[in-house]
């Protein structure tokens, strides 16, 4: 296990309690008032009975029972080395310990044995902050093997979220048994974007010691929701591999899966999620969709995306009010609906809704009613850019803390901007695009919060007003939008390395005024205005293809809709697939609300 060491520092509740450690600490290095010698072979430690009894049952009971007299002067605490033992005695005194990777291995388990329970806390605390892929497998088993429950947890949903990254980096992967692989292989927790890489890691796992492992392929093989991957890999890879091939209690396993990806080809039909073969893995992350425009009006219909079953669960809860042309963020696990318009009126409210709560509360408003706003997320902070008041085009900015629930201005943009986008990347907030009134723009800036300042960058190769704007994998892109005759499908990214746009593949459908989020390692264009009507459509870009994959339509046609990503939901089988909370699609109308672009 590779950990960085670390001093670890109890809270002390009151100044009382610090000063009184500090008075303690030094009669001990000074030998005044102390009451005992703890020995241990190598060493001795006068100690004063009531502090090191406060800091551990084991000590309290050593020092109060009757086979230890109070006039005692030395007692002999066996099973322990003297490093660890000095380490027992600061934290007695001073709440703090110096944890290394040196020492961690040992101190963990004679916390433990000598129910030193602070300092099993301050381990747990310790494992959990070094958490990698090469080392949770082993901090798992650790925090097993010493009941540590709390660190066991945690560390499972590391190994879990992380396992992609496991299954091509960890050596301790491959020191598991054959019941431990099985078991991380099927789990429904098992976070993979795709099934080719479970496949992936049982080849790894049986080929570090072939001989005595490829044994274990067909019960391995049925790890993998083979239903899930497509004909040509399971034919080409899986059914034709040479653990396979040799294996005949893996023919019945070949035939069964054949027979399931022919049928579900030939038939066009949807696919069975109850079979086992398909059933599909429980995403770590869930992607909500809030209100737009649908149906002739706004809308307070809420859905979310499960991208591992690729489908749409319309929400038990909806937003208190029926808005369109918002903003959608998320942090701390929960999402922040900022301003928009019903139809009448423009607003600078703002929700809170608590995905793990399912409750709706109201926070601080904005300084200015924005509809067309754009909206972002850097370092802990919300932040509101431009829109339209009912009356202007804003380049004015504000920021929003949730920790102290208010609103703050900050410097203006170098234009105004409506019905633009941005996004948070490195430090900086990116926006895009937009309306000033006259004319779409391609123009592009940059805020730094440090500075407190905005800085253009290189234009857009397009116009574009309701744009989707998105980090991803470092770059900035600026997908769709209105050009001022069109709506578009084209799509571009920026490199700030390079300060270069750069074109990528084409959209398959035009849209302005769509959601656009990433998830899943992908980038999703979600509903939208195609200049005739609302659509339900969404589609993907994986950047390693350069290609754009259909996703499966929303329950509703939603154009001005906002959408955002929520991560490690604790009761995320509220908002994933199940028995289908669906509703029927409303009709796509053929116009909408008056748009910044139809006022040109």
């Amino acid at each position: 296990m590779e950990i960085v060491d670390c001093i670890y520092t109890e809270e002390r509740e009151t100044p009382l309690e610090s000063h009184s450690c500090t008075v303690y600490e030094e009669l001990r290095r000074s030998g005044q008032l102390c009451d005992v010698v703890m020995k241990t072979e190598t060493r001795e430690f006068p100690v004063h009975r009531a502090i090191m009894s406060a800091s551990s049952t084991y000590f309290r009971s050593l020092f109060t029972q009757e086979v230890c007299s109070t006039d005692q002067k030395e007692v002999v605490i066996p099973g322990i080395t003297a490093d660890i033992m000095e380490i027992f005695v600061e934290y007695a005194y001073t709440r703090e310990a110096k944890i290394t990777a040196e020492n961690i291995e040992r101190l963990l388990p004679a916390a433990d044995q000598f129910h030193v329970n602070g300092l099993v806390r301050a381990c747990c605390q310790f494992l959990a902050k070094s958490l990698e892929p090469e080392n949770c497998i082993g901090i798992y088993n650790f925090a097993k093997m010493y009941f540590c429950h709390n660190l066991q947890k945690l560390t499972y949903r590391y190994l879990m979220l992380h396992f992609s990254e496991v299954a091509t980096e960890s050596a301790e992967l491959l020191q598991l048994t054959f019941d431990e692989i099985s078991s991380v292989l099927g789990s429904d927790d098992l976070n993979v974007k795709n099934e080719e890489m479970t496949f992936m890691a049982v080849l790894r796992w049986i080929d570090y010691d072939a001989p005595n492992r490829k044994c274990h392929i067909a019960p391995l093989l049925k790890t993998v929701r083979l239903g899930l991957i497509s004909i040509q890999y399971f034919t080409e890879k899986v059914k034709n591999h040479p653990y396979v091939k040799e294996s005949d209690i893996c023919k019945p396993i070949v035939i069964e899966t054949l027979k399931f990806l022919y049928d579900l080809d030939m038939n066009d039909k949807a696919m069975d999620l109850a079979n086992p073969l398909a059933r599909p893995r429980i995403p770590h992350e869930v992607l909500f969709v809030v209100g737009g425009w649908s149906g002739g009006s706004p809308t307070n219909v809420v859905e979310t995306y499960d991208p591992r079953a690729d489908k749409w669960t319309v929400c038990d809860t909806v937003d208190t009010y029926h808005r369109a042309y918002h903003g959608t963020v998320t942090l701390d696990k929960r999402i922040y609906i900022i301003g928009g318009f019903d139809g009448v009126e423009y607003f600078n409210t703002v929700l809170c809704f608590n995905p793990m709560t399912m409750a709706w509360s109201d926070s601080a408003n904005m300084h200015s009613k924005r509809c067309y706003v754009s909206t972002a997320v850097l370092d802990d902070t919300i932040y509101a850019m431009g829109g339209y008041n009912g009356h202007d085009r804003l380049k004015t900015v504000e920021k929003y803390q949730p920790t102290s629930n208010q609103w703050s201005i900050v410097t203006e943009m170098g234009h105004e901007r409506s019905d633009a986008n941005a996004t948070s990347l490195k430090g900086k907030i990116y926006i895009c695009g937009g309306f000033d009134g006259r004319e779409c723009l391609h123009t592009a800036e940059f805020y730094d919060p440090i500075t407190d300042q905005w800085t253009s960058i290189t234009p857009m190769r397009n116009k574009r007003s309701g744009v989707g704007v998105i980090a991803y994998q470092d770059q900035v892109y600026a997908l769709g939008g209105f050009n001022g005759s069109s709506r578009m499908n084209t799509a571009e990214r920026f490199d700030p390395a390079s300060s270069k746009w750069q074109t990528i593949a084409e959209m398959y459908n035009p849209r302005s005024n769509f959601g656009v989020e990433v998830i899943d390692d992908m980038v999703f264009a979600i509903g939208g205005f195609n200049g005739v009507t609302t659509i339900s459509s969404v589609e993907c870009f994986d950047n390693l293809s350069n290609e754009w994959f259909e996703a499966t339509d929303m329950n509703l046609y939603r154009s001005a809709l906002s959408a955002c990503v929520v991560h490690g939901l604790p009761n995320i089988h509220d908002y994933i697939h199940g028995p289908m909370k669906t509703m029927e699609a409303s009709e796509p109308e053929q116009a909408e609300g008056t748009t910044a672009e139809e006022e040109l």
